[in-house]
């Protein structure tokens, strides 16, 4: 093999040598990065840290907000209508003229419509009353998600099939993106919910980590969705959040006040966080 040769044949496999080492796949490269995990965003009462809770102002800021869900409490007047109010008495959210509770469910509905339900949080709110749940459904079916609770329903006999029936008369009660969902504290009123609604998401709402025990929570994945707690039950037990993912059910915790309370939430791995400031929560989280 003469000189000339071999030396073409040297300068060729240091070609090759190089282009392998340069496309070859690099074992020690970074997997490609996840992708952002969605975040349900849900106004607690509203965006409640900017307007008066559970009135339609809350409920309008929360759009503006592009929050995914409004959250809101329904209770009963007592001539048998829904209303949109947090507390079973009147007296800390509206203008009533009484040094005494005065109960929500002892009120009609006529009455509660001329409390003024804005002036306690800001003068600019004056004038802003409590809301009827057909009001709400109305004026957002479609545009936000509902997240709904049934607030002290033992108080209400009759109060599932009032809501259910609304929620039937609009075409609400089979929501293809599960983007309405009812829960309650009352354990026996969501499963009632979803005897009624039985395509309707449902949720239970409990703070007492007796009821988030692997028992308890197969339970609740009979009849719910959810199992909605308190934010602080969420950072004491890691172990919460993936045993409720493993029963094929969701947790969106509550109530988040502060930035600071976000973010070991979103490590935590939750499916949605319940905030009185829509903005404190990012969209998306990798």
């Amino acid at each position: 093999m003469s000189a000339v040769l071999k030396k073409l044949m040297f300068s060729s496999l240091i070609g090759i040598s190089i282009g392998s080492a340069l496309f070859a796949p690099n074992a020690e490269a970074e997997e490609p990065a996840a992708k952002p995990k969605k975040v349900d965003i849900i106004a607690h009462r509203g965006a409640s840290g900017y307007a008066p809770e559970n009135t339609m102002a809350a409920f309008e800021k929360a759009l503006q907000m592009k929050a995914d869900y409004i959250e809101l409490d329904v209770q009963m007047s007592k001539d048998g209508e829904l209303v949109i109010i947090h507390d079973t008495t009147v007296n800390r959210t509206t203008d009533i003229d009484s040094e005494l509770p005065v109960a929500v469910k002892n009120l009609t509905l006529a009455e509660l419509r001329k409390l003024d339900a804005g002036s306690f949080f800001a003068p600019q709110f004056a004038g802003e009353r409590i809301p009827t749940f057909e009001e709400v459904l109305d004026r957002y079916k479609g545009k936000i998600g509902m997240l709904i609770e049934l607030k002290e329903p033992a108080r209400y006999p009759g109060i599932e099939e009032k809501v259910s029936a609304a929620l039937k008369e609009r075409r609400m009660d089979k929501p293809k993106n599960g983007k309405i969902i009812v829960q309650s504290f009352d354990f026996n009123s969501v499963y009632k919910i979803h005897q009624l609604l039985p395509s309707m998401p449902t949720g239970v709402l409990t703070s007492k980590a007796a009821d988030l025990t692997d028992a308890k929570l197969k339970e609740f994945s009979g009849y719910a969705k959810y199992v909605n707690t308190n934010l602080k039950n969420v950072t004491a037990d890691p172990t919460l959040v993936p045993r409720i993912h493993a029963l094929g059910m969701k947790i969106t915790p509550w109530t988040v006040r502060s930035r600071d309370e976000v973010s070991p939430l979103l490590k935590a791995g939750v499916d949605g966080i319940v905030t009185d400031f829509p903005d404190y929560v990012p969209k998306k989280v990798r």
